[in-house]
């Protein structure tokens, strides 16, 4: 039985990691291209490590406490950096897409 969550949480993590790593290439944008590192593969991340915390624990005598702080480390600095990139990018004014800006509903003759 644990064979068999180890087995859908690698696959769900792999599929979250390989879609967050397409939107990072495929996204027009700096803005958009950071939703996929931050969300997506810090997902994907949080299930692969799960699989590793189950597998350990099942084949070994106790928990595995390293894939939890490993965790609790990534769940905490993917935020942090996003937000600080994302803040650096603003500072430094730059240019997005008219689709992500939020300037294509403002009216220039305002």
């Amino acid at each position: 039985m644990a064979e068999y969550i180890i087995s859908i949480l690698l696959l769900i993590g792999g599929c979250f990691v390989l879609v967050g790593s397409i939107g990072l290439v495929k996204m027009p944008d700096f803005f958009m291209r950071l939703h996929g590192p931050t969300k997506a593969t810090t997902l994907g991340m949080a299930s692969l490590l799960t699989a590793a915390m189950v597998f350990f624990s099942t084949t070994g005598e106790s928990l595995s406490l390293k894939e939890i702080l490993i965790s609790i480390f990534l769940l905490l600095t993917a935020p942090i950096s996003g937000y600080m990139l994302i803040k650096s990018a603003i500072h430094h004014k730059l240019e997005s897409i008219k689709r992500t800006s939020g300037k294509d509903n403002i009216e220039d003759d305002v």
